[in-house]
C-alpha cells in the first residue's frame, strides 16, 4: 500500500490524466447506454443495488484472471495474454456498457492494490483503454438489440476494434512510452520482437505490432467472444435475478 501511494505521488499528473480518461470513457458509455434504453423503452436505473453487487463480483473475478497472465511464443515476454475480459464481457452483456467500463476500472484498481504497478501506471492505463476498446463497442451494439445475431455481430466488431485499436495504440503510444519509462532505445524493444518472431523486421515498429501485438489481441478477442457466446444465455437469468429461468 505504501509503495502504491508513493507511486501515485511521484506520478500525480499522469494519474490525474488517467482518471480524466476513465471519466470520459464512462460518460460516453452512459450516454450510449441511455440512447439504447430510450430506444428499447427501458426505464430501470442504469445502476441498481443488485447490479453494483454483481459488478463488484465480476470485477474481482476479472482481477484474479488478470493476475494469471502468460506469454505467447510469437511475442516478447513483456506482452502477456490474460482472459480478464471474459467475466467483464459477460457482466456487460447483462448490465450494459456503463457497468462494463466500471468493471474495467475496478479490475485495474484491485490489481494496483494487490500487486502495485511496475510501469508507473503506463501499462495499467493501456490495459484499461484497450479493454474498453473491446467491451464498449460490443456492449453498445448488444444493448440496442438483444438477440443472438446481435450478440455474434457485437463480438465480431468488438474483436475487430480490439485488434485494430490495440495494435495502433501500441505503435503510437505504448511502445514509445515504455521506451521513455525504462530509458531504453525503441530499437532495443523492437529487437526483442525480432528475436522471437522472424516476421518482425529489425527497427520496424509496424512489423512488430502486426506480427506480435495484433495476433495476441485477436486471440484474446476471439477466445473471450466464443466463451461468452456459449455461456451467456444459460447464465443470464442467474446473473440478473439470482434464479434460473
Amino acid at each position: 500500500m505504501n509503495e502504491l501511494i508513493q507511486n501515485v505521488a511521484e506520478n500525480a499528473m499522469y494519474v490525474l490524466s488517467f482518471l480524466v480518461i476513465i471519466a470520459a470513457v464512462f460518460v460516453v458509455a452512459v450516454l450510449l447506454e441511455k440512447a439504447a434504453r430510450k430506444k428499447n423503452g427501458v426505464t430501470e436505473p442504469i445502476l441498481t443495488t443488485r447490479k453494483m453487487a454483481m459488478i463488484g463480483m465480476f470485477s474481482a473475478i476479472a482481477m484474479i484472471l488478470h493476475l494469471f497472465d502468460f506469454p505467447l511464443p510469437f511475442a516478447p515476454n513483456f506482452y502477456k495474454l490474460d482472459f480478464s475480459e471474459l467475466p467483464i464481457l459477460i457482466g456487460t452483456f447483462a448490465f450494459g456498457p456503463a457497468a462494463g467500463v466500471t468493471m474495467e476500472f475496478i479490475k485495474i484498481l484491485l490489481k494496483l492494490f494487490v500487486k502495485g504497478t511496475s510501469t508507473a501506471f503506463v501499462g495499467d492505463l493501456a490495459n484499461f483503454v484497450i479493454g474498453c476498446s473491446f467491451i464498449l463497442p460490443a456492449s453498445v451494439i448488444y444493448a440496442f438489440r438483444k438477440n443472438k445475431t446481435s450478440a455474434i455481430v457485437s463480438c465480431i466488431i468488438g474483436t475487430a476494434v480490439l485488434t485494430v485499436f490495440g495494435t495502433a495504440f501500441n505503435a503510437i503510444y505504448l511502445l514509445p512510452a515504455f521506451s521513455k519509462l525504462y530509458g531504453m532505445p525503441l530499437d532495443s524493444l523492437l529487437s526483442m520482437g525480432s528475436a522471437v518472431n522472424p516476421r518482425v523486421k529489425p527497427g520496424s515498429i509496424v512489423s512488430f505490432v502486426v506480427a506480435c501485438v495484433a495476433p495476441l489481441n485477436l486471440i484474446k478477442g476471439v477466445s473471450v467472444s466464443l466463451v461468452t457466446l456459449l455461456v451467456y444465455k444459460p447464465l443470464s437469468p442467474i446473473i440478473k435475478t439470482g434464479h434460473r429461468a
